[in-house]
């Protein structure tokens, strides 16, 4: 259950700071005449060094323990491992419930390629190329 937690916590948090990165200004133009966020080029910079590298890293470690084996704790695999062991020891409902977590747990990748296309596209268009 702990795995799982994490796995949603962190989509969740990957998915908010990529979307808080990338849609603030999409959103602000589709509400009310709202400012528009401004970064100095100083702190676009910031955000580029800090944030944009880790948010990387955490949506190419989600996704690496998504697709991982059995034995990766909180992959897909894991969990209709364990749907199959509890269906053979006659736990037909936990196995349904393990089943359909794994079913959600796979329907994630669409979402996490999808933020980290937006943060490819926010890194392309705001942040320079090291030197």
């Amino acid at each position: 259950m702990r795995g799982t937690t994490w796995t949603r916590l962190a989509l969740a948090g990957c998915g908010s700071a990529v979307g808080l990165l990338v849609a603030a200004p999409l959103a602000s133009a589709q509400t009310a005449p709202v400012a528009p966020i401004t970064l100095s080029p100083e702190e676009s910079q910031q955000v580029c060094s800090d944030w944009v590298p880790k948010l990387q890293k955490r949506a190419a470690n989600l996704e690496k323990r998504i697709n991982g084996g059995p034995e990766v704790k909180g992959s897909v695999a894991n969990l209709k491992a364990r749907a199959a062991d509890q269906r053979a020891a006659g736990h037909t409902a936990r196995a349904d419930q393990l089943d359909q977590r794994a079913t959600k747990r796979q329907g994630r990748i669409g979402e996490l390629d999808a933020a980290k296309q937006k943060l490819d596209a926010f890194a392309s268009a705001h942040c320079k190329p090291a030197k």
